[in-house]
């Protein structure tokens, strides 16, 4: 479905993307333009993943305030983290490569996710609803625990886990990126092919069953999407939980429709463009006085409160 709200998100995505990638004559320097390219490959595919996940995550949920870092996929990471420093530094294992330690985390946490997806789901009747809850409580032990090994460490093995604790764009690893483009790239090709039944889903189990719709089978399906998608974008750079929440507002708000042929691209064009816009901004202009990050998930994190104040759960 062609739109030309989808063709002008493109063109402004690409050109924050030039503006990102020429700014000060860096065409001179094949190195820096390397270095941009990586990390604007970073910013692009995290973009995407999160403003599309939490399509799906609103999708089956029926609900525009919630995201799939609810579920405790951030809290997941965390501790993962802390683990890995807390035993690291205590056995005195050797480091790992950048591309090998991506693939061990999303590994890890699609495979923790999608345990409990199958777990939860099997004993409550596909209730999604109860499967949110018991994110929230399994998110809130995750942090628990890994707030409790944090007070073990030693301030210098605390500072490696502190960075972990909000994304960072400026060290994705180049190997790291191919293997995570690749494997968005398939998942984004089933999911554009899929738009016309996530239309149906929307409207929730009991209209889709009843218009012949597979729903729970489906609903496995999205939940396992959801988990890749959110668990490559965390390797890649870390937790942003808030940054879907705010992308998926700007998304609706545009584009005043309920098909997904607008909203999966939507989402992820708009994400693509906050996450470029915004790294241009701190790195050219405010010379890395502040972190997008942080700034995103106060943002996140306001809209938040007004989408509750306003009820606009739905």
């Amino acid at each position: 479905m062609a739109d030309r709200r989808v063709f002008f998100l493109t063109f402004a995505v690409l050109t924050a993307a030039a503006v990102f990638l020429l700014w000060g004559n860096a065409w001179q320097s094949s190195y820096v333009l390397k270095l941009r390219a990586v990390k604007l490959g970073g910013l692009i595919c995290v973009g995407l993943s999160v403003g599309i996940a939490t399509v799906l995550f609103q999708t089956l949920s029926n609900n525009r305030v919630l995201t799939p870092s609810i579920m405790g996929f951030d809290a997941l990471f965390l501790l993962m983290k802390t683990v890995v420093v807390f035993v690291s530094v205590g056995l005195s294992l050797p480091p790992v490569s950048a591309a090998a330690g991506f693939l061990a985390d999303t590994a890890v946490m699609i495979a923790a996710t999608l345990v409990v997806f199958v777990l939860v789901l099997r004993r409550t009747r596909q209730d999604i609803q109860l499967l949110i809850l018991v994110g929230v409580i399994i998110g809130l032990l995750f942090r628990t625990l890994a707030g409790f090994l944090q007070r073990l460490l030693d301030p210098s093995e605390f500072a490696m886990v502190q960075a972990d604790m909000f994304a960072q764009f400026g060290g994705i690893d180049a190997q790291a990126l191919l293997i995570a483009s690749l494997l968005l790239t398939l998942l984004f090709v089933w999911l554009w092919r899929s738009h016309r039944v996530l239309d149906v889903m929307a409207l929730g189990r009991d209209p889709a069953r009843a218009l012949g719709l597979p729903f729970d089978q489906l609903q496995l399906q999205l939940l396992a999407a959801i988990a890749v998608l959110v668990s490559v974008s965390t390797a890649l750079v870390g937790p942003l939980a808030f940054l879907g929440l705010l992308v998926t507002a700007l998304t609706h708000s545009l584009m005043q429709s309920h098909h997904h042929a607008l909203l999966l691209p939507g989402a992820g064009l708009i994400a693509c463009l906050v996450l470029i816009a915004g790294q241009t901004l701190f790195e050219r202009v405010l010379h890395l006085e502040s972190s997008l990050a942080v700034v995103i998930e106060f943002c996140g994190g306001l809209l938040f409160l007004i989408l509750l104040a306003k009820g606009k759960i739905k």
